[in-house]
C-alpha cells in the first residue's frame, strides 16, 4: 500500500494526472520499496505548462500587482504551514530524512525561510530616481525601474527539496514572475504540493505550474531550450549546471545556478576548544547530502596526531546513533537512492586505493534496513590532490588534511574548483577573519558564525554556481533593469 498520496501535475491552474494517466513509482530511501506514485509528464504536458506560464505573465496583471502577489504568496505559506504533517511525511518517506533533520532544514527551517522572504519583500527596490543630467539642450530626467524577468523554470534537487523549492518559487513569485517548477524524479511530492496548495489558495491560472516525471532530463531540457522561458534557476550538480548553460546559450537565457561544493573547515593551531571543533566536523547531517557541508577538515600538522585521535573517539562515540526511522534525536538516515549509495561506496573504495587511511566507517549497512545505508566515514592521511579531496562525494564522508602554516591552509582551501562554503576557527578573532577573507567562497563561518540564513544571500564562487538565492538578493535575482529617461 502506498504511504504517500499520488503526486499530481499542476498546469494552468488545474491539478491533474499526466496525459495518458502515466505514473511512476516513488522509491523510499529507508526501504528501497515504493512509497507512492507520481504523475509522469509527457512532452505535451510540459508544452502546456510553458504556454500557460507565458500567457499568465503576458496577459494578466500578475507582474505589476504587488499587493495581489504578496497576499497570495502569504496564503500559500499559510497552507504549507497547515500541512506540516504532510510535509514531514514527504521528507521522511521521499527524501529519507531522519526526525532530527525534519526539524532542521528539511521542513521547519524551510517554512521559516519562506516567512523570511515575505518579511523581506518590502525591501525590494522597484524604482530608483537618478535625477537630471545631460547637456543643456538635451537634459533628461532618469529613472531606473526593476521589473520581473518573465517565465521562470525552476529545476530542483532531491536532497533538500522543500528548502530549495522555497528558496526559488516564492522568491520568483514575489518578484512578479510566473513559474514552472520541475522537482527531481525522486522527490515529486515536495514539488507537487506547491501546485496543489497554490490552486487552493486561488492563484491565477498559469502563474504556478508543477511538472513531475520519471525522466530526469526531458522537462528540464525543454525548459532550458525554449525561448518562451526567460530564466532557469537550478540547484544540483556542477556537471548538469554546465549543460544548462550550454543548452540555454542559443536563447541567451539567464541562468541562476547553485551547484556543488567541497568546502573546507580550517581549525588553526591556536583554537582553544581544538578537540570540540575537530570532533564536531564529522559529516553526518542528512548523511552528508548537502552542497554546503564542510567535507574537508584542515588541521595543523603540529597537532595532526591529536586531531586524528579526537576523530577516532568522536566516531566511536557516535557509534550506531543513526539510521533509526523513529529516533527523535537522530540527524542521519539513508542515502537518497541506490545510485547514490553505489557512488558513495565507490568513493570510499577509491580513497583506500589512493592511499588514504580509513579511520572510521566505510561499510554498507544492510542490517539497518533494506534501504540505502552506509556508515559515517572518515579518511585521514589525505593529500589535497586525491580525488576524494577534490570531488564532491555527497555522502557521509570526511577527509582530513594537514597544513603547515596559515598560508598553506589558505592555499589548500582554495585549491578546489568549488567555492560554496567553509569555516575558519582560531583563538584570535582578527586572525580568523583575516584568513576567512582570503578563502574564495560564497559563504564562510568565522569562529562558528552562522553564514547561511534566509535573510542573507546564498551562492558560490567558481564551479559552485552563478547568482544568489535567499535574502533580498534572492528576490531581485528574478528582476530585469530598465532605464527610462525624458527631456526636461
Amino acid at each position: 500500500m502506498d504511504i504517500l498520496p499520488e503526486a499530481m501535475l499542476t498546469i494552468d491552474g488545474k491539478v491533474r494526472r499526466a496525459t495518458g494517466d502515466r505514473t511512476y513509482d516513488v522509491i523510499g530511501p529507508w526501504t528501497g520499496e515504493p512509497v507512492g506514485k507520481a504523475a509522469d509528464a509527457s512532452e505535451a504536458d510540459v508544452e502546456e505548462a510553458i504556454v500557460a506560464a507565458r500567457r499568465a505573465f503576458d496577459t494578466t496583471d500578475w507582474s505589476n500587482n504587488h499587493a495581489k502577489r504578496l497576499e497570495l504568496v502569504k496564503r500559500l505559506h499559510e497552507l504549507l504551514v497547515a500541512n506540516r504533517d504532510r510535509l514531514v511525511d514527504l521528507a521522511r518517506h521521499e527524501v529519507g530524512a531522519s526526525l532530527g533533520s525534519v526539524r532542521r532544514a528539511q521542513v521547519d527551517m524551510a517554512l521559516a525561510g519562506y516567512q523570511e522572504l515575505i518579511n523581506l519583500f518590502p525591501q525590494v527596490t522597484w524604482e530608483q530616481d537618478f535625477g537630471d543630467s545631460g547637456p543643456p539642450h538635451y537634459r533628461s530626467h532618469r529613472v531606473v525601474a526593476h521589473e520581473p524577468i518573465g517565465v521562470v523554470g525552476a529545476i530542483t534537487p532531491w536532497n533538500g527539496p522543500l528548502y530549495v523549492n522555497v528558496g526559488k518559487v516564492p522568491a520568483a513569485l514575489l518578484a512578479g514572475c510566473t513559474v514552472i517548477l520541475k522537482p527531481a524524479p525522486d522527490t515529486p511530492g515536495m514539488g507537487a504540493i506547491f501546485g496543489e496548495l497554490a490552486a487552493e489558495a486561488g492563484f491565477p491560472a498559469g502563474v504556478l505550474n508543477v511538472i513531475t516525471g520519471a525522466d530526469p532530463a526531458m522537462a528540464g531540457e525543454m525548459l532550458t531550450t525554449d525561448p518562451r522561458v526567460d530564466l532557469i534557476t537550478f540547484t544540483g550538480s556542477t556537471a548538469i549546471g554546465r549543460r544548462i548553460m550550454e543548452r540555454g546559450a542559443p536563447t541567451l537565457k539567464r541562468v541562476f545556478l547553485e551547484l556543488g561544493g567541497k568546502s573546507a573547515k580550517i581549525v588553526l593551531e591556536d583554537t582553544p576548544n581544538f578537540a570540540e571543533e575537530v570532533g564536531g566536523a564529522m559529516v553526518v547531517s542528512h548523511a552528508g547530502q548537502g552542497c554546503a557541508i564542510m567535507s574537508r577538515l584542515l588541521v595543523p600538522r603540529s597537532r595532526y596526531a591529536e586531531a586524528v585521535e579526537v576523530l577516532r573517539q568522536a566516531y566511536a562515540a557516535f557509534g550506531d546513533n543513526w539510521g533509526d526511522f523513529d529516533a527523535e534525536d537522530q540527524v542521519m538516515g539513508p542515502l537518497a537512492n541506490a545510485k547514490q549509495l553505489e557512488r558513495v561506496k565507490a568513493y570510499v573504495d577509491l580513497g583506500v586505493q589512493e592511499g588514504a587511511t580509513l579511520l572510521a566507517g566505510g561499510k554498507l549497512r544492510p542490517d539497518k534496513g533494506s534501504g540505502y545505508f552506509i556508515e559515517p566515514t572518515c579518511f585521514v592521511d589525505v593529500t589535497n590532490d586525491m580525488r576524494i579531496a577534490q570531488e564532491e562525494i555527497f555522502g557521509p564522508v570526511l577527509v582530513v588534511i594537514p597544513f603547515e602554516d596559515e598560508e598553506d591552509a589558505i592555499r589548500i582551501a582554495n585549491d578546489s574548483e568549488y567555492g560554496l562554503s567553509g569555516g575558519v576557527v582560531s583563538g584570535d578573532f582578527d586572525r580568523a577573519l583575516r584568513v576567512a577573507r582570503r578563502i574564495r567562497t560564497g559563504t564562510i563561518m568565522v569562529n562558528g558564525g552562522l553564514c547561511i540564513a534566509p535573510d542573507v544571500p546564498f551562492g558560490g564562487y567558481k564551479a559552485s554556481g552563478i547568482g544568489r538565492e535567499w535574502g533580498v538578493a534572492g528576490i531581485e535575482e528574478f528582476l530585469e533593469t530598465k532605464v527610462l529617461a525624458w527631456r526636461v
